[in-house]
């Protein structure tokens, strides 16, 4: 495979505080404690409570091995029994694997783990309830990318994501994959792990240890009563401490607006760090509603209200029940696994530079927070043709299609047509140089409207070069089609190939060994953004 690095920067859409934080060679201080560059926080101490370290571990084993983990994987869990530091990663539940950057995130974690001698951990987040972000994913197919949806019975909405059923509609989406994918071991993992009975948690971490069997990869769902008894006095200091954090919190957006950033996290006043699972009439998995503190001790989630005391009383007898925000999340994380770091990717790391006044306050340290892996896959045929266009993903990111696709059709000018059209480029812009310094002696006002007149033929003059690009592009209907294929394929409805596209597309095209591959592309040496030619 052959690589290219670009600095993240030439990524669209990517917020100032993660941009400074990526170009930053030293911590940005408060915010975060490491930069893409750093190599020390492998040798920083990491430690947990003893205890909570061999529940976690008892936990794991049994969880892994229900996915069916390998041996790699349960020598890991072994080894953060035994006092191992964790290099942890995580996204969302998604459909068939979710897009690419799921697994740019593994494979970062795997190979920052082997250069720190830690246990890579993917934390699965299973108790969002956001079901709409996880139930589709798209792949490409000649012309278009197609959104595969799976469609669920009515009450799924608002329940964590992670314990809703797939149910027999998967069978019909199953069928439009196998149509995409063709025959391949990628597929032959998804269809043995999205059946109707298993639950989006259970079928994700299925297929993401048959992706990355062998590399000692550990996920991890901790959702269920047992870890979140382990992580209670995390959601304890949500409860308790209510006050000192939102204060902390809102302390924190101050600064960063002053610096010059944009809280990513909007955090009001009587906000909570929690959510709170709501059974009353709505099944076993209940439905996760936002806490939100009131006057005095009176808390409120959906229509009911509860006192400090008895949601005290429900993280004692249920602590599964309660759940922290996006904030507080990597705090509990953090608080049941020893994290020597976390990859994030770019909205996640910005989040951080809140969550880290959260860290200090709770735990008292703060962990290191560095770059996912970030690329963009070009394969063999795009690759031909951005060769014989003489084009970079560079030129794809930052021109719509019809502008690159101009640009390739005023290249494709014949040569006498470009010459003609230079020369009488070049020829009035030195009479109408002439001419508007002539006037503007006579007359500085009628200068600016000699000024404002030959802007108007330099126009017509720029017109002229278009509709002869145009007719070029028309003449030369192959122009557009390749400037088609490379954006479908690179930068599809002007959004990131590792955003939009199922990371199964290329699996089942290039096989499993390609997860493998990406591991070692995940090295230090280029956190910026890489273009990796398959």
């Amino acid at each position: 495979m052959h690589t290219e690095c670009y600095p993240i920067s030439i990524l669209p859409r990517l917020s100032r505080l993660f941009l400074a934080y990526a170009e930053h060679r030293e911590p940005m201080a408060p915010y975060y404690s490491a930069t893409p560059w750093s190599r020390d926080w492998a040798k920083r101490p990491v430690t947990i409570d003893a205890a909570v370290r061999a529940g976690i571990a008892d936990l794991l084993e049994e969880q892994n091995r229900g996915f069916g983990a390998g041996a790699e994987t349960l020598a890991n869990i072994a080894r953060l029994r035994e006092g191992a530091a964790a290099v942890i990663t995580g996204q969302q539940v998604t459909l068939f694997g979710g897009p690419l950057f799921t697994l740019l995130k593994a494979a970062t974690a795997i190979r920052k783990a082997r250069e720190a001698n830690a246990v890579p951990i993917f934390w699965m987040a299973t108790e969002d309830h956001d079901l709409e972000e996880a139930d589709h994913v798209s792949f490409p197919t000649k012309h278009e990318l197609l959104k595969l949806k799976l469609a669920h019975v009515e009450g799924s909405a608002g329940k964590p994501v992670g314990g809703v059923k797939l149910g027999e509609g998967i069978a019909a989406v199953l069928e439009e994959a196998a149509g995409l994918l063709g025959p391949s071991d990628v597929l032959d993992a998804i269809e043995a792990s999205y059946t109707p009975d298993a639950t989006y948690a259970e079928a994700f971490g299925k297929l993401l240890t048959k992706i990355f069997a062998g590399t000692g990869l550990v996920l991890i769902d901790a959702a269920s009563r047992g870890f979140h008894a382990l992580g209670a006095p995390v959601l304890r200091a949500g409860i308790e401490r209510a006050a000192e954090l939102e204060a902390a919190l809102l302390e924190r957006g101050k600064r960063l607006e002053a610096d010059g950033y944009a809280a990513q996290v909007l955090v009001n006043p009587n906000s909570s760090l929690l959510f709170l699972i709501d059974k009353d009439g709505h099944g076993e998995n209940g439905i996760r509603l936002a806490l939100k503190r009131r006057e005095g001790d009176v808390w409120t989630a959906g229509k009911r209200s509860y006192t400090t005391a008895e949601l005290l009383a429900i993280l004692e007898a249920e602590p599964e029940r309660l759940s922290p925000n996006a904030l507080l999340r990597p705090v509990f994380q953090d608080f049941i696994l020893p994290t020597a770091a976390y990859i994030g990717g770019p909205a996640e790391i910005a989040y951080f530079a809140q969550s880290q006044v959260l860290y200090e306050k709770i735990l008292g340290r703060t962990t290191a927070v560095l770059p996912r892996l970030s690329a963009t896959l070009v394969e063999p045929a795009i690759a031909e043709v951005m060769k014989q266009h003489g084009l970079s993903v560079d030129d794809v990111l930052h021109q719509r299609p019809e502008e690159l696709a101009a640009r390739l059709g005023a290249r494709a000018i014949p040569i006498e047509g470009k010459q003609k059209l230079a020369a009488a480029g070049n020829a009035l812009d030195a009479e109408l140089n002439e001419v508007t310094a002539w006037m503007t002696k006579l007359d500085d006002s009628l200068g600016r409207s000699a000024g404002v007149a030959a802007s108007k033929m330099r126009y017509q003059m720029n017109r002229l070069r278009r509709m002869a690009a145009n007719f070029q592009l028309q003449k030369e209907a192959s122009l557009r089609k390749h400037v088609d294929a490379i954006y479908l394929a690179l930068y599809p409805d002007q959004h990131l190939q590792e955003r939009a596209v199922g990371a199964a597309a290329f699996l089942a095209k290039y096989g499993m060994e390609l997860a493998a591959e990406l591991v070692e592309h995940a090295a230090q040496e280029c956190p910026g953004h890489r273009v990796i030619s398959l």
